[in-house]
């Protein structure tokens, strides 16, 4: 998969920013809050997920604009298709268009193209709490499965449904007995779910495994293994079971006096999680400030090559301001992953940066300042020509 044009107009602080970019890697360098993130997060709003920063979707629109407007064009190894996005302040209005055809909603987009984003964040995905690591886990899995994104909404509003019946019953207004129609269709999504999730996991853990064996020159074991909240993980069945979907029903209904008291529904895929260890330790609790930041790499390298095996498409990298900080032998193990997909990396300089990418013909620089992005000079000649 390739970004082969790219116009974003208003967008955060961007202006108006056209870029054909390299088939291999792009590297966007300036200052820091000129504007090199917003280009990285233009992109990926054409996938149709949130904000990696946790931005709400009307912020994409610039201070003062009234609309804003991206347009993507990418090729994938079936045909070249275009994604169009207009928002427009007033009325909060939202378009899109896939292929020039009107869409509702996000997923088809979702279902069409696909990045893959490494940000200085990324090291929540170990530190923070399990909600996180359940978005990393829908995400991937949906890029795999578009069945899944299908699941987790449906899996989601169910749960939603059920906890506003939560606080009917505390306030008298419907019986215990009322939740028992969803408890029976909590108890199908959530199976499923758990399912679907367990299965990626596995795949996931093969691949950071021998990453991170990479890094330590297999000094350090690295196992990632899913933690359902109601079943033991070698018990998880590929598909979900009756037996899988009444024991999940069985145990909402037995939970449901705590769960009016809490107000929520605190058993089930809602609170499941994914541990990883080091040597058998918890990499959360026990591992180094290096080994965290490790760990949460070879997390997204092993997302980017799980999808690259699957699918046999290569996603696009979205590298956010994270290379500086790692060491030539990270750096390499990056490249080396992710040699065959097209890369949009950002940073201040582009010292040490390209020793994976020497040839200057695999690679196009730009450069960002106050949201207006041009072309290393000599490079834009030499595409002009071509």
């Amino acid at each position: 998969m390739r970004v082969t044009a790219l116009e974003v107009s208003h967008f955060r602080n961007l202006q108006q920013v056209k870029i054909l970019p390299h088939t291999d890697l792009n590297l966007i360098l300036g200052n820091n809050a000129q504007g090199k993130t917003n280009l990285l997060e233009s992109i990926w709003a054409c996938t149709g997920c949130r904000s990696f920063r946790g931005a709400k979707e009307w912020d994409y629109i610039g201070l003062q604009q009234p609309l804003m407007e991206l347009k993507l064009r990418f090729s994938d190894r079936r045909r070249e298709q275009e994604i169009l996005i207009r928002m427009q302040r007033e009325g909060r209005q939202r378009k899109i268009w896939l292929n020039r055809v009107p869409v509702q909603g996000t997923s088809k987009l979702f279902s069409a193209f696909q990045c893959v984003i490494f940000s200085p964040d990324d090291r929540e995905l170990i530190r923070g709490g399990p909600e996180k690591r359940r978005a990393f886990m829908d995400l991937c899995g949906s890029q795999l499965n578009p069945a899944m994104l299908g699941c987790y909404r449906r899996f989601e509003q169910l749960t939603a449904q059920r906890n506003a019946m939560l606080k009917q019953v505390s306030a008298g207004c419907v019986s215990v007995q009322d939740l028992s129609d969803w408890d029976v269709q909590l108890a199908a999504y959530g199976s499923m779910l758990t399912c679907m999730r367990n299965a990626y996991i596995k795949r996931l853990s093969k691949v950071c495994a021998a990453l991170y064996g990479r890094i330590t020159g297999d000094a350090e074991k690295l196992t990632v293994s899913y933690r359902s909240n109601l079943f033991r993980s070698s018990e998880i069945p590929e598909e979900p079971t009756r037996e899988m979907q009444e024991y999940y029903r069985d145990a909402l209904q037995k939970s449901v006096r705590d769960d009016v008291r809490l107000g929520f529904t605190a058993k089930g895929a809602g609170r499941d999680d994914f541990l990883c260890r080091i040597n058998g330790l918890s990499v959360k609790d026990y591992g180094s400030q290096g080994q965290q930041k490790s760990t949460a790499l070879v997390l997204k390298l092993a997302q980017a090559s799980v999808f690259y095996e699957k699918k046999e498409e290569t996603p696009v990298i979205l590298l956010d301001d994270v290379m500086g900080e790692l060491d030539a032998g990270r750096r390499n193990l990056v490249y080396d992953t992710v040699r065959d997909m097209q890369v949009f990396l950002t940073a201040c300089n582009g010292e040490n940066l390209c020793e994976q990418n020497a040839d200057p013909s695999h690679r196009a620089v730009f450069y960002m300042e106050n949201g207006l992005l041009r072309q290393e000079q000599q490079q834009a000649e030499n595409r002009k020509t071509e």
